[in-house]
Order: C-alpha cells, then sequence, then structure tokens
C-alpha cells in the first residue's frame, strides 16, 4: 500500500499511522507523507470505483460552497487487491458536542447556497455593464447531479429533472421499490406505494422548491467536529429539496435541539413540513431495508400507510 500510495502521490515517504477507522461499507486508514497526512477508504467491491469517483464529486461540491467543512478528496487509485480507494485529506476528529449549533447554522448556508447564487446572478444580469462575462458556478435549476452517488453502496438515479415531485417518486422511492420487489416481492409494500404516489403532489401544493445542493446521507455518524468547527463527510450528494436533509437526521440517534433551532433559524419550517420529513424518510427505511434485510420492513409500511390515509 505505501509503494502504491507513493507511486500516485508523487511522495518520497509514506508511513502507516495508528489512525484507523470505517463502517459497514468501508474501511479506512491514515498516512504520514511528506505532503502532510492523508485518510484512505479502501473497499474491494467491484462496484467501489463508482461509488468513490461519487463521493469525491460530492465533496468537491460541497468544498467549492465554502459553508461547512468536509475532508479535501485528493484522487480515487485502483486497489491494491481489487477494488478501489478514496485518498483524502486527514482531519484530526471527535465526536460532534459543543459545535451543533454551528452545523445547523452551515448546514442552513450549504442550502441556501444555490438559492443565494442565483438571487446574486440575477441581480447581476439586471445591472448595466455586468453579468454578461461572471466568473464563477453557475445557479442550478434543475435536480440531480453529475454524476453517479452512493446511498450506502446503492447507485442513486441522478438523472437531471426539471420537477421535484417527479424526481423523488422515480428516482428515489421507484428503484428502492423496484429492489424490494425483485427481493420479496412483498405485495403490501407494492400496493401501498401505488396508492401513495396519487397523495404526493399533494404534499408539495403551494411550495415552490429550490434546487439545493445537499449532502444526502447526513446521519449522526456522518458527522464530527475538529478544533475549527463542524465536520461533515461520506456524502451522497445530489441537488434536491433541502427538507430531505433532515430525515435522517432524525433517524439513528438524530440531532440536539440547538441544531435544529439553529438551521431553522435560517430555513424556517414550511407548512406540511412533518408530513413531507415522513416521505423522505421512506427512502431511507427503504434503503436500509435493500441494504441489511426485512427488519426495515415494518418502518418502511408504517410510514406509507401514515401517507396514504
Amino acid at each position: 500500500m505505501e509503494a502504491l500510495l507513493r507511486r500516485e502521490l508523487g511522495c518520497g515517504a509514506v508511513r502507516a499511522t495508528g489512525h484507523s477507522g470505517g463502517g459497514c461499507i468501508s474501511q479506512g486508514q491514515s498516512y504520514d507523507t511528506d505532503r502532510g497526512r492523508v485518510f484512505v477508504k479502501v473497499n474491494g467491491q467491484a462496484e467501489a470505483r463508482r461509488m468513490f469517483e461519487g463521493e469525491m464529486a460530492s465533496l468537491t461540491a460541497i468544498l467549492e460552497t465554502d459553508t461547512v467543512k468536509v475532508p479535501k478528496p485528493i484522487k480515487v487509485l485502483e486497489g491494491p487487491g481489487g477494488g478501489s480507494m478514496l485518498v483524502m485529506e486527514h482531519l484530526d476528529m471527535h465526536s460532534l458536542s459543543s459545535h451543533a449549533a454551528k452545523l445547523g447554522t452551515q448546514l442552513a448556508d450549504l442550502h441556501l447556497d444555490n438559492r443565494r447564487r442565483g438571487e446574486t446572478l440575477r441581480k447581476e444580469a439586471s445591472t448595466v455593464g455586468r453579468g454578461g462575462g461572471q466568473a464563477g458556478r453557475p445557479f442550478v435549476d434543475q435536480f440531480g447531479f453529475a454524476v453517479v452517488t452512493c446511498c450506502g453502496y446503492l447507485p442513486q438515479v441522478n438523472d437531471w429533472q426539471k420537477d421535484w415531485v417527479a424526481f423523488y417518486a422515480r428516482q428515489r422511492i421507484q428503484p428502492q421499490m423496484d429492489m424490494v420487489e425483485k427481493e420479496s416481492g412483498d405485495r403490501e409494500a407494492l400496493e401501498l406505494w401505488s396508492a401513495l404516489q396519487l397523495k404526493i403532489p399533494d404534499l408539495f401544493r403551494d411550495l415552490e422548491v429550490v434546487p439545493a445542493l445537499l449532502h444526502g446521507d447526513l446521519w449522526s455518524g456522518n458527522v464530527a467536529e475538529d478544533a475549527s468547527g463542524p465536520v461533515i463527510f461520506d456524502p451522497a450528494s445530489f441537488y434536491g429539496h433541502s427538507e430531505y436533509e433532515l430525515a435522517i437526521a432524525g433517524m439513528f440517534g438524530g440531532f440536539g435541539s440547538a441544531f435544529y433551532s439553529a438551521y431553522h433559524s435560517k430555513i424556517p419550517k414550511a407548512p406540511g413540513f412533518e408530513r413531507r420529513l415522513k416521505l423522505y424518510q421512506l427512502f431511507h427505511y427503504l434503503n436500509h431495508w435493500n441494504h441489511f434485510g426485512s427488519g426495515y420492513r415494518g418502518s418502511s409500511l408504517k410510514i406509507m400507510r401514515d401517507l396514504v390515509r
């Protein structure tokens, strides 16, 4: 591994440190190099390169907003024994504690970044002598992402769509339901999904959804802090509805009131927020069902029953 990193990163010296980590998808190890310490995520599966390229694109997109800290991605490499690796900046992180409110503020800024960019570009375009040759990131007026990203190890369909409701139903829930059908043919789940599809547009009546860059998998295990403040990592980004981000944020441990107060002081809850949050949690329960088995079936079906009433 050290020889591979020396060659690919152009380093003179590489040495493994005592820092390691990982989750249910990939494993990681830190290395000291003469260009600084790096963290290397390793996955031996054949699909790992697609997963890591999506993560690298996600980290890069979040980094460009200059809103919330992420590890700087460096390179995706072929693994020495198959699979792939993602090399990124090493950060000395520990559990989120004193910076929860700051994370709420910065996450809201991330979600508002594209909207603010659009407002700035419109103002510049309406000002005489400006707007024609302005450099920088463009306003994103559709939902999706430039590359495939993976929530867990399952790929997400990120094809660009103008309509958020269609994007969410067709490119988030439907692929998950297709996997459920293929694996178990669960008749009740399929019938509930057929009924729910008719109800979804009502949840968005009179609501303007501006595409927001999302982390995409922001649960408590994917946030931390370092000496400078909050850090988020392991993203599965795309441009979507900002409320979507808060679905998994409230699952599997969740975040405290300081986080939510800070976030909603910048992005207040819109009417119907709670029911849409259930709709967005449905994706994550289905995704866990498809990752880890039918232990998540009950939660998935309960949400669908609640929403079709």
